[in-house]
């Protein structure tokens, strides 16, 4: 996990979620399977330029340079990590694919959309990880291509045991903050009450 942003980058993260609707309360059933009392949908955000500006801006914050001059490609996680992905890369002037969900069935039956050569060292991005199986689904395939993958991005971490699952399989997570930080600062702001707080909290492993 890389180091965690300012307390003034973690409030402007908090009012784009609230402004966007991208933080929304209710009984949500995840990708990984699990339910959950809370969702955060940042599929809205490229809907706002503003915000979408800056949480791209978020990203480039915990892309150490050294590592963003290393890596050859960004692939972007189907959905919500393909539109971040798509735009960072473009930023560092990088090359970008992403992972099909599924294998396509008619043409050459690719599970990587994009140009991707045996040895290509690539950084996959996505929008929030939770368990990590999401994210693993998705290395393994660009490994299955020939490409190396020890680094992924996300913008927030659920924590929910996504970076030991990532870990185990050799890649290192950088996660520009977690939901405990943001559920807190939601909280002393008074942006979100003691109920609701418990209910972030109380998913954290």
């Amino acid at each position: 996990m890389t180091d965690m942003p300012t307390q003034q980058a973690e409030d402007e993260l908090c009012d784009i979620l609230l402004r966007t609707g991208s933080l929304k309360f209710g009984t949500f059933k995840l990708a990984s399977g699990i339910l959950s009392s809370y969702y955060i949908d940042l599929r809205l955000i490229p809907s706002d330029p503003e915000a979408f500006r800056r949480v791209i801006g978020f990203y480039s914050t915990i892309l150490d340079p050294t590592l963003a001059k290393q890596v050859q490609r960004l692939a972007g996680i189907p959905t919500a990590g393909i539109a971040y992905a798509a735009v960072l890369a473009f930023n560092l002037s990088k090359p970008f694919l992403y992972v099909r969900k599924e294998q396509k069935e008619h043409g050459r039956g690719k599970r990587i959309e994009g140009v991707l050569k045996p040895g290509d060292k690539v950084l996959v991005l996505d929008d929030v990880i939770t368990t990590g199986k999401n994210v693993v689904w998705a290395v393994d395939a660009i490994r299955a291509e020939g490409g190396v993958v020890e680094d992924a991005l996300v913008l927030l971490d659920r924590q929910q045991g996504g970076e030991a699952t990532l870990k185990r399989s050799g890649v290192r997570l950088h996660a520009f903050t977690t939901i405990r930080r943001v559920a807190e600062r939601l909280s002393v702001r008074g942006m979100i009450d003691e109920g609701q707080l418990r209910e972030i909290v109380g998913q954290i492993d």
